[in-house]
């Protein structure tokens, strides 16, 4: 179980290191006023998401659900689990939202500027405490 659970939130490192990156991607990218720069940003995003943040979110879940199953009556019995799977499903609709994003930049169709993407970026800040703070001092 504790190798499960080290894999886990290496997993969920790595899932947040990407989730943290991309929208900064965003930001740069929005601000960027010549072509060949807009074609590498394209490359970046592209790959981080792909490459990185989405086989991280996938692995995190793998491991967190496999994590669950060791006693999820006992799990599902308790209030910040509930909130922590909700603030889960919470960040992996961000996740797919920046996945849209990345398909937006790629077509050159954003129409919004840097401003946006800058707090946009702050969002999976809260989650990031919320969640630790939910595991770790299961406060209900």
């Amino acid at each position: 179980m504790l190798w499960v659970k080290a894999l886990h939130i290496i997993s969920m490192v790595c899932w947040f290191a990407g989730i943290f990156y991309l929208p900064r991607l965003f930001v740069y990218h929005a601000a960027c006023e010549d072509q060949p720069g807009r074609e590498r940003f394209k490359v970046m995003e592209r790959k981080l998401y792909r490459g990185i943040t989405t086989p991280a979110m996938i692995a995190t879940l793998v491991f967190g659900i496999w994590l669950i199953s060791y006693n999820a009556a006992g799990y599902f019995s308790q209030g910040w689990m509930h909130a922590k799977l909700a603030l889960v499903a919470l960040l992996i609709t961000y996740h797919f939202y920046c996945g849209h994003l990345v398909k937006v930049f790629r077509d050159d169709r954003n129409t919004r500027g840097h401003v946006f993407y800058r707090w946009l970026n702050e969002l999976p800040v809260f989650v990031l405490v919320a969640v630790v703070i939910l595991a770790v001092v299961k406060p209900f």
